[in-house]
């Protein structure tokens, strides 16, 4: 009887976590997205800028993988942000196949402005928890983050 106890209890837990987490996440991303759109971009746009930005000229699929965008949206995004100038397409020297993306000095000096803002922002968002909570909190999501990836 006390197993079956201890398995409830399990069971409910992980729904309350599963809960918890969710309306955590999407609080969060509330915050987060309202700040991106303050700068004139939307949240898809500012992960492709801000990746090119810290990681350099990257082909177009690759910055698909990273920025967790769908092949078929990302030309659409690139395309958006060359419009605004911020980024520019480079073909490859050896393969023409290959595109790669770089940022201009335009979207280098936005991103050097915006870039910062948005640290600040994202501190004051989780300025709920201590520094020793919030290595806590990385160390446990990552813990079930790749526990969930193994399943």
């Amino acid at each position: 009887m006390a197993e079956k106890v201890k398995a409830q209890k399990e069971e409910e837990l992980s729904l309350k976590l599963f809960v918890v987490l969710t309306r955590a996440l999407n609080a969060i991303k509330k915050r987060v997205e309202e700040d991106i759109k303050c700068l004139g971009l939307n949240p898809t746009e500012f992960a492709v800028l801000e990746f090119i930005y810290h990681k350099g000229d990257q082909p177009i699929q690759k910055i698909g993988e990273k920025v967790l965008i769908a092949s078929s949206s990302i030309t659409y995004v690139v395309d958006k942000l060359q419009q605004k100038n911020f980024i520019e397409r480079k073909p490859c020297t050896t393969d023409r196949r290959i595109i790669y993306v770089g940022i201009t000095e335009e979207g280098k000096s936005f991103m050097h402005e915006a870039f910062p803002q948005h640290k600040q922002s994202i501190k004051e968002i989780c300025a709920g928890l201590t520094v020793d909570e919030k290595e806590i909190v990385i160390t446990h999501i990552k813990k079930l983050g790749h526990f969930a990836e193994k399943l």
